[in-house]
């Protein structure tokens, strides 16, 4: 598995930010990829010219992720600028 440094949105003092201006802080404060629970997030954001990715996760509860971090590394190690990537990581009830 690939070490990534990872922050959180709160931390980098983002919390709140809707979409577009999150894609754009994430962006100019040089973040890579970005790592969302938020499916509806490439329907409503077009990222083709941007320097960020998304990659979204079907669930963000730990246990229902944490059997899946290898399958999201996997997908933030291929990610481009520009890309939309997806993990599906089950649901609770399974």
């Amino acid at each position: 598995m690939v070490n990534h440094e990872v922050v959180t949105a709160s931390y980098m003092g983002w919390k709140g930010l809707s979409n577009g201006l999150l894609i754009a802080a994430a962006e100019s404060g040089g973040i890579e990829v970005l790592l969302t629970g938020d499916g509806n997030l490439a329907y409503q954001q077009n990222i083709a010219n941007r320097l960020i990715s998304v990659v979204t996760v079907s669930e963000i509860e730990w246990p229902v992720i944490e059997p899946h971090l290898s399958a999201i590394s996997e997908a933030i190690a291929r990610a481009v600028p520009g890309s939309f990537q997806f993990v599906d990581c089950g649901d609770p009830g399974e």
